[in-house]
């Protein structure tokens, strides 16, 4: 019997299941492969496709070292290459680790192989499947703080005996600063390409598929060592301001405090627990502020553990959930970037250049747009998924359908994360250089975030009152005059109009 290991993208450490059932197997067969159509479903940001497939190539040559039988391949289609392999090295059992997204779990099933496929249980999370599913299945709702707190407990993090460090176990509350004077933030942790990331530029600069984005200059960490080195600059140098302005948004700060740790951890470059412990050790060493050292956390411990749990506990229908019904199509400016909403122009532009926005930007200027524009949440959601550096299906139909968007009614957020143009200019400085008033509602000049806030919370007036959180904002709607409100939904539905014969004239020309 012969056992050959097939490594997936973003499965790459060495201690990952599949090859840790296999540590006594000496000259291991391990099998690498790049696929030119798996790169075709969408069109995805070029750094993204170079990350992948250069950390890919890193790890490959790491376990090239270790006297692994590493197999490298760039092929079209799985299949063709995975037969090929099979066949070569006489492989009777082909083990891969359990993959993080359904869609790939099914092409492992479509395989028709001369050999058995063994999935081993995947161990890249913190929480197994079957623990989740247990956790969630005595709940009436799925609420993320309950999961969050059982998390501290489980593994016993800022924990003083039964009770968390601090006497609270969330400082939220003290993470919501706006911007205001200068705010000296720390450089990135950037690095220069290698041999290796050069060459899988030159193949993305090469390929005749659609894709998105610059792909240079190509800053990312492509192996664990790199990945170790931004964790270690984070704890150091971002992690003790790190809360205090995480909601915040300015002008030409891509990156503020933020760890920018998302993409190693999706990888397995990085691990989550190592993460949580080197900032937990790095509080009680240097006495860092709790309120972001627990901000931090949390988004780990917390919203990620959370959302690849919900991911997999909801049935296959969640990523088809349209609860408010939004149909109207994507606009073209999310791919171009050509908009006179300039918080919008901002993060698109820095999209472009670096596949990367942190968390308020997605959630609260591009899912927040999106929701009150009444976008199909899937339109949205296959966007995201495509544009941004750390994004995959685990990631984002959770984070988009559910969380930025609530197509899902309520199973992951508590109420729907709309807002005006004031929440907006409280906590950036975009509305400064912007065309529009973020103080009008109706005019040629008023802020899109406005009349389409106000004209989203009219037309779902009913269903939102059934969110207990929504009654005080439903209340100001009252306040509105019927001809006040008509005027709002008329630049509504203006708009989207314009942007429909914009459209239609674009394809004509084409």
């Amino acid at each position: 019997m012969s056992v050959g290991v097939w490594v997936l993208g973003d499965q790459l450490w060495e201690q990952q299941a599949a090859l840790q059932s296999c540590a006594n197997i000496k000259n291991l067969p391990v099998i690498f492969i790049e696929s030119l159509n798996h790169v075709q479903v969408r069109p995805y940001h070029q750094q993204k496709l170079v990350l992948v497939w250069s950390a890919m190539r890193h790890f490959a040559a790491e376990l090239k070292q270790k006297e692994y039988a590493v197999t490298y391949q760039e092929c079209d289609d799985f299949s063709i290459c995975l037969e090929t392999w099979v066949r070569e090295n006489k492989i009777t059992e082909l083990r891969v680790m359990t993959p993080n997204d359904k869609p790939f779990l099914q092409v492992i099933k479509n395989l028709k192989l001369n050999c058995k496929i063994t999935l081993i249980s995947n161990n890249q999370f913190l929480w197994i499947r079957e623990e989740f599913s247990d956790w969630a299945k005595t709940r009436k709702r799925l609420l993320m703080e309950d999961f969050y707190r059982q998390g501290r407990r489980k593994f016993a993090i800022l924990m003083d005996d039964d009770k968390p460090v601090g006497g609270k176990w969330n400082f939220d509350q003290e993470n919501r600063k706006p911007p205001k004077g200068k705010l000296n933030t720390p450089a990135a942790k950037w690095f220069q390409t290698d041999e290796i990331t050069t060459t899988v530029i030159n193949k993305v600069k090469s390929l005749s598929c659609a894709t998105y984005g610059k792909v240079e200059p190509f800053l990312w960490g492509v192996n664990r060592q790199q990945a170790l080195e931004v964790l270690e600059w984070f704890i150091q140098y971002r992690l003790p301001n790190f809360g205090t302005y995480q909601d915040a948004m300015v002008t030409g700060e891509d990156t503020m405090w933020h760890a920018l740790l998302s993409p190693y951890l999706n990888l397995g470059l990085l691990q989550p627990l190592e993460v949580i412990t080197a900032a937990e050790t790095a509080f009680y060493q240097h006495q860092l502020p709790l309120n972001s050292v627990e901000g931090f956390i949390r988004q780990v411990l917390g919203w990620r553990e959370y959302m690849y749990g919900v991911y997999h506990f909801v049935e296959e229908e969640y990523q088809d959930l349209n609860y408010f019904n939004h149909t109207q199509p994507l606009p073209e400016f999310f791919w171009t970037g050509k908009t006179n909403m300039n918080c919008l122009k901002q993060i698109f532009q820095q999209i472009e250049n670096t596949g990367y926005a942190h968390h308020i930007q997605r959630l609260m200027v591009l899912s927040n747009f999106a929701l009150i524009a009444g976008l199909s949440p899937q339109e949205v959601e296959n966007w995201f998924h495509a544009v941004f550096i750390d994004a995959y299906d685990w990631v984002m139909q959770t984070n988009v359908i559910g969380m930025g968007l609530f197509a899902d009614g309520g199973i992951l957020a508590s109420k729907p994360y709309g807002a005006s143009a004031n929440y907006i200019n409280k906590m950036s400085d975009y509305c400064k250089g912007c065309v529009y008033n973020h103080k009008e509602k109706i005019a040629d000049n008023a802020c899109p975030f406005n009349f389409f806030y106000w004209h989203f919370l009219y037309q779902h007036r009913e269903k939102l009152q059934k969110q207990g959180r929504m009654s005080f904002i439903l209340r100001n709607l009252d306040k509105m005059s019927a001809a006040e409100l008509e005027s709002i939904c008329q630049q509504a539905e203006s708009w989207h109009e314009r942007e429909t014969n914009r459209r239609d004239a674009e394809n004509a020309e084409e």
